[in-house]
């Protein structure tokens, strides 16, 4: 497969934004653009992707509040799953209450939900709704040997998302992690946060991964 994955690691929270790109046409995604866009379209530029898509996993703000700025500077549609833009669309206001100065996340382009399809360059991308850590949360996975997943906030290394937050629900996590766990076990899993890890690893080790 010709893929590109690379990453930037933004805000105080840490968040994973990706970029994704076809190394045969240099066409690309950006996943999750939480902060510091300057940071993100450096990389886009070091790698020369031509970003065709911005897509945000879900609505918290450390996902979405570089999305106009990035937005901007690629001139790239921004797809995102229409239950989580109650979110979205308050993600500045939230950040104001910590300190944290955004600007406001522009509307999408078009929605995602599940099983639609993403075309960047020849990889194409299916969408996959995995709700709990929020409302309409989504992921995206590129099949192949191995697959590529990008889950979001919903399954990490050795852990999973909070269901704690506003919209979230344990018991609807449970059953998305049940879904994820139906994919292969060589399965790369990029989460939202945190380090790289495997569908097989995580449904051995994870302890909050449904058995």
């Amino acid at each position: 497969m010709h893929l590109l994955v690379d990453s930037v690691t933004v805000s105080p929270f840490q968040s994973n934004c990706y970029i994704v790109a076809c190394l045969q046409t240099r066409e690309g995604l950006i996943i999750d653009p939480g902060d510091e866009a300057a940071r993100i379209l450096a990389v886009v530029d070091f790698h020369k992707v031509t970003v065709k898509a911005i897509v945000a996993t879900h609505g918290h703000l450390d996902h979405v509040l570089a999305v106009r700025r990035v937005k901007d500077a690629t001139d790239a549609p921004f797809y995102f799953p229409k239950g989580d833009w109650a979110l979205a669309s308050h993600a500045h206001q939230q950040a104001l209450l910590q300190g944290w100065l955004a600007e406001p996340v522009p509307e999408p382009d078009g929605f995602l939900a599940d099983g639609d399809p993403l075309t960047v360059g020849t990889l194409t991308f299916q969408t996959l709704s995995v709700p709990g850590h929020s409302p309409d949360h989504i992921a995206l996975y590129l099949p192949g040997e191995p697959g590529h997943l990008f889950s979001g906030d919903v399954l990490f290394e050795g852990s999973v998302g909070r269901a704690d937050l506003p919209g979230g629900d344990w018991e609807t996590l449970q059953r998305s992690l049940q879904r994820l766990m139906q994919l292969p076990d060589m399965t790369i899993v990029y989460p939202g946060h945190g380090p790289k890890t495997t569908i097989g690893d995580e449904r051995r080790f994870n302890p909050f991964v449904p058995k």
